[in-house]
């Protein structure tokens, strides 16, 4: 199909510099620029924290075990992200500039200063409060991705709030009801502001949960080589692609050159174009060997916490050890066996929690296997205490783990025979819609879709269908955990599947099913946010509830 950029479809395309003026932005940073730079990111150089507790802010850091922590430069730690503990946290929305890997520096809007944002680490039960505040020149939003919160928290410009201004404050306050690992991120324009890094990690322990004896957390992510390039409306047949493809540093990969030999890159599905627009992958906002190793001590228990705030699939190799994916979204899987030389694949939206036991000393990476530009960048170092000589890559063919036919199956909330109050359909279409692409629901583009009205206690099932020829869509529903009863008509055989975001390949048809138990107006939506933006959205709406909240018209409310 025949793809032009809308003013809608903000996800940018960029004219990528050469390698003489990679080396300029880079030289021009003088020392008035460095306020803003990302420090965290940067060799030897640690992030003050910003917590409201204590002067210095430091007592709510958790030093012990911080994800990703190594040894940097002259013996310092390169820390990629805060960790912070407590019920009480303050998130600056601000400019700052990312080192993705030793020579690609680009501007960035963050949390607190750094991509991803910190780490919120909260207990079982809390009352948690989060001061935003806005200190970039757009307005901004906190979403809190798959935590159950109330609808006025929820984040949603237009829909659950007015989004925050410049130079504002705005406190959301939930209790963390559900144990796992989530995320946040800004919902505001979301195409634009995720992609610029205005996202973090969430995570709410439970104390009677036995913990590894190392806790990482990945958050993956993809960026284009030139970053400074505003993100904005631009039309496909006219841009240049020609472009040195050393200017990222993104050693060994061709990127975006490859879009100079296709011709008229225009004729392009979004699912081709999109890993060349994007050939640098990182896990905690680095690429390549700028990635921290994680470190691991013989018989230990590691878990390891992923996390996709990108827009592409992460399939992911393990190497040297057999691992259990012990939760995905967040919500456990039942008696998970180990899982020997699979891919896990990780979808935008969603999380998975792995878990192995460090016997296999040496040197090894847990990495991307597809065969996208980018993949070569995304190789994260497992190295055991005292281990020398390097990791090799692993070049076998591997098949993807099937969640659905996998752990032991238990007692479920919800069955395919059972009755329903509700039973929807949503087909998910790619059309062209004036000369570019639009993302149907049941052939509507948001906001003229048509919601899905409920009652509360209703109990929903939707029938999910991916009719779009290439594009993948991994459909996210507010407010509400999800049981996956049936993939292609066969129904899930292994654990109960309970998630907040479905990957659904072309062709794909899924059943799930909910109860209608958190009263609001929630958003249902494709986490590829280009596909969002560009229509494919519902909602989920009760029926005869009201905001507490007047829309203002003057707020510049972008929910998509």
């Amino acid at each position: 199909m025949r793809r032009n950029i809308s003013k809608k479809y903000a996800k940018p395309l960029l004219v990528l510099g050469t390698l003489t003026a990679s080396l300029l932005i880079v030289a021009g940073c003088n020392t008035d620029s460095m306020e803003g730079m990302d420090h965290s990111n940067m060799p030897g150089m640690e992030q003050e924290n910003t917590n409201d507790a204590g002067s210095s802010g430091m007592e709510n850091m958790d030093h012990s075990n911080m994800p990703g922590m190594s040894e940097g430069a002259q013996g310092s730690v390169d820390v990629p992200f805060e960790v912070l503990t407590g019920n009480s946290f303050t998130l600056t929305a601000q400019e700052s500039h990312l080192m993705v890997n030793e020579t690609n520096m680009r501007t960035a809007w963050t949390f607190n200063g750094t991509v991803p944002g910190p780490q919120l680490r909260v207990q079982l039960g809390e009352d948690i409060e989060v001061n935003l505040k806005n200190e970039l020149k757009e307005p901004v939003t906190i979403h809190w991705h798959g935590l159950p919160v109330p609808n006025n928290m929820d984040g949603i410009p237009g829909v659950t709030m007015n989004a925050v201004q410049p130079g504002e404050v705005f406190t959301y306050k939930f209790k963390a009801t559900v144990p796992g690992t989530y995320w946040y991120h800004s919902h505001q324009n979301g195409v634009v502001q995720v992609d610029k890094g205005l996202y973090g990690s969430f995570v709410v322990e439970d104390p009677n949960e036995p913990k590894a004896d190392r806790d990482y957390t990945l958050v993956l992510d993809e960026w284009m080589e030139d970053g400074e390039m505003d993100h904005g409306s631009m039309d496909m047949d006219a841009m240049n692609m020609e472009t040195d493809t050393e200017a990222g540093g993104n050693e060994g990969h061709a990127g975006m050159s490859e879009m100079s030999d296709m011709g008229d890159p225009s004729g392009m599905s979004d699912a081709e174009m999109m890993p060349l627009m994007y050939p640098i992958f990182t896990a905690n906002g680095k690429s390549g060997s700028s990635i921290s190793p994680l470190a691991v001590k013989e018989g230990e228990t590691v878990r390891i916490r992923l996390v996709n705030a990108g827009f592409l699939s992460h399939p992911l190799y393990l190497q040297g050890h057999d691992f259990r994916v012990v939760s995905t979204d967040g919500q456990a899987i039942n008696n998970p066996p180990p899982v020997d030389g699979r891919l896990l694949n990780i979808a935008p939206g969603e999380r998975y929690d792995i878990e192995f036991i460090a016997d296999n000393p040496g040197k090894w990476v847990l990495e991307e296997r597809s065969k996208n530009p980018g993949a070569g960048g995304l190789a994260i170092p497992l190295v055991y205490e005292g281990a020398e000589g390097e990791f090799t890559r692993d070049t076998e063919q591997r098949t993807v783990l099937d969640l659905t036919q996998y752990g032991e199956a238990a007692g479920a909330q919800f069955s395919l025979t059972d009755a329903y109050d509700l039973e929807y359909t949503m087909d998910l279409n790619t059309e062209s819609v004036d000369g570019h692409a639009s993302y149907t629901i049941n052939g509507e583009a948001f906001p003229e879709t048509d919601p899905i009205m409920v009652n509360e206690g209703d109990l929903v099932k939707v029938r999910l269908v991916n009719n779009s020829p290439e594009d993948i869509h991994p459909m996210h529903l507010h407010g509400h955990f999800f049981q996956v009863l049936s993939r292609n008509g066969q129904p899930v055989e292994g654990s109960p599947l309970i998630k907040d975001t479905i990957n659904i390949l072309p062709g794909e048809e899924y059943v799930i099913a909910f109860k209608a138990d958190n009263t609001g107006n929630w958003m249902f939506h494709c986490h590829d946010l280009g596909h969002a933006s560009e229509g494919m959205v519902t909602q989920v709406n009760y029926e005869g509830f009201t905001p507490d909240f007047s829309v203002d018209p003057n707020a510049g409310n972008q929910p998509e």
